[in-house]
């Protein structure tokens, strides 16, 4: 039994005028979390990640589908097994200092989940639990953190705080969305390693959220990657491997666009952005057939008027490799790895 399953699920906002129609943030997701798995979500910036986060956290009540949780559906969730999801699922968020309070100290934002959910009794548990939490996290001497205020820390210092928070309710899952985004670059690497370390430890599965593959690909080197855009999933795999070959355009773009400083070590096959187009579609006006069609440089009519499902990539030897939403993924794949003497 997975952790968590996500089935056919769609997440629908009105858009503010009743003649532009609505807003598809989230459609058809179908996903699977084991536990202790790290998936790395990656998208440009009206993909769906940081919605499909907040869905699975329970901010937003998705339109329709289901979730699971350890099996069980979480719209019917009720006294203890609502409380075990609500504590197993933690979100990190990515603007640090709007997640805590600015008129509360470190030790009042922590302590009142640990209050609430009388995981505690009296301010002297509670201030030995987080003295445990905070140096878990690296925050030491944690005594001289619990008094400050946010604004008294830096951004790093902050999302440890809120990495600490998360950890105190004993989550199975975290949804960490952006963590690292508003961290100095120097201290990026310190917040993955100690996210990574907490899923070795605790056995905490993650969802990393992020528009950057460099740190995807560093915090889930051995787990999976989900590459949305215009809110559906378009390709599912193994990360390293659909780094290496990426099967639908899309994903082909996005690796493209990660800056490489030594040019011996970029891929033979990713010379340019392989894009017709910069800009992304309006959600309130989507083309017809496969969405990403008008900025495809491999679209043909077939992409322009029938939408493709995600499915199976099988390779010539029978292996599965991940899902891909493509027609044309494995001619496309093919010609790419023969023009780049890659075969």
């Amino acid at each position: 039994m997975s952790l968590m399953e996500l089935k056919n699920v769609n997440m629908i906002f009105p858009s503010g005028n009743k003649k532009a129609g609505v807003i598809g943030a989230v459609i058809d997701v179908n996903l699977t979390i084991e536990e202790g798995e790290i998936i790395a979500v990656i998208g440009e910036s009206g993909s769906g990640k940081t919605t499909l986060g907040k869905v699975i956290v329970g901010v937003h009540k998705p339109t329709s589908g289901q979730i699971l949780y350890q099996g069980k559906d979480i719209s019917q969730l009720t006294g203890h097994d609502f409380k075990s999801y609500r504590l197993g699922v933690q979100m990190v968020h990515q603007d640090s200092f709007a997640a805590l309070n600015p008129n509360k100290t470190i030790f009042q934002s922590l302590s009142i989940p640990l209050y609430e959910h009388k995981i505690v009794k009296g301010s002297k548990a509670a201030i030995e639990l987080l003295i445990e939490y905070l140096q878990e996290v690296g925050l030491t001497p944690p005594e001289q953190f619990l008094e400050k205020y946010p604004h008294q820390l830096s951004g790093g210092q902050r999302q440890r705080v809120l990495l600490a928070r998360a950890l105190s309710m004993k989550p199975k899952l975290i949804v960490a969305d952006e963590p690292v985004s508003m961290v100095d670059v120097s201290l990026r690497i310190s917040l993955l390693d100690l996210m990574t370390k907490m899923n070795k430890k605790h056995k905490i599965s993650f969802m990393y959220i992020t528009h950057d593959l460099g740190t995807a690909r560093y915090i889930a080197a051995h787990g999976r990657i989900v590459v949305m855009y215009l809110g559906r999933q378009i390709e599912i795999g193994q990360i390293q491997k659909t780094i290496e070959y990426p099967k639908h355009p899309y994903t082909y773009a996005l690796v493209s666009a990660v800056p490489e400083a030594d040019p011996d070590r970029r891929s033979d096959f990713v010379n340019s952005l392989p894009l017709k187009s910069l800009d992304m579609p309006s959600l309130l006006n989507l083309p017809k057939g496969c969405k990403f069609n008008p900025r495809c440089p491999n679209a043909d009519q077939l992409c322009e008027t029938e939408e493709p499902e995600l499915i199976p990539y099988i390779q010539d030897n029978g292996v599965e490799r991940g899902k891909v939403k493509c027609h044309h993924a494995k001619k496309i794949l093919r010609t790419r790895l023969k023009n780049s003497s890659m075969v």
